[in-house]
């Protein structure tokens, strides 16, 4: 079968999701694919370039359900959950983004533009949509980067000296610390909305 674009970054990615972008090397993945190395860079220049290929073509992949009817404050909650199950999808690839790739979400992104039309629903002026975006894009992604490689769950358990320690039932579920704090996230990203929707409308009212 010939070597393509799409080919080289599916196999790319099954290589990631089994041992991470550390261990993913061209000729790996060329052993992947029963083909000489060499070839590959007809296709792809280096791994740098294999990483963004396959960090696209997992973006095309995001869905979230349309609620053009529903409260903005509902619609960012799925948003922002959905793209959470995406990167649990493929955890170590999402990571790694996440952290090594700054362009990784781009204006023809599915969840920026679902996150640049609930803003426009919510009431927030056009001008300030870009920085907004980038605020709540920059948060939900900073919180997934530690739930990911395991941050999250270690600063949620930890006690300052202050706290007395929760009773220990014997009971341990790591997933319902993250989920717990990631609702948190999202309750604070609408909450800080909601105030500066209302100081604008004030501002407005005062002139």
């Amino acid at each position: 079968m010939p070597l393509t674009e799409a080919g080289i970054y599916t196999a790319a990615l099954r290589l990631i999701d089994e041992d991470g972008v550390e261990a993913l090397t061209m000729r790996k993945l060329a052993t992947v694919l029963d083909a000489n190395p060499m070839s590959l860079y007809h296709h792809v220049p280096n791994k740098e370039a294999v990483l963004r290929g396959v960090a696209r073509m997992v973006g095309t992949q995001f869905r979230t359900v349309t609620l053009e009817d529903s409260p903005w404050q509902e619609r960012i909650r799925l948003l922002a959950t959905d793209f959470r199950t995406l990167a649990h999808r493929h955890p170590k690839l999402m990571a790694y983004s996440f952290s090594h790739q700054p362009d990784f979400i781009q204006p023809e992104d599915p969840f920026l533009t679902a996150l640049t039309a609930i803003l426009s629903a919510a009431g927030v002026p056009l001008s300030k949509i870009p920085e907004t975006a980038a605020v709540v894009c920059a948060v939900v992604t900073g919180v997934l980067t530690a739930e990911l490689n395991g941050a999250l769950h270690q600063w949620a358990n930890l006690r300052p000296p202050t706290v007395p320690a929760a009773r220990e039932d014997g009971r341990t579920n790591p997933g319902s610390d993250e989920d717990r704090v990631f609702r948190q996230v999202l309750d604070t990203i609408i909450t800080g909305l909601e105030s500066r929707l209302a100081a604008d409308c004030d501002g407005h009212t005062g002139h």
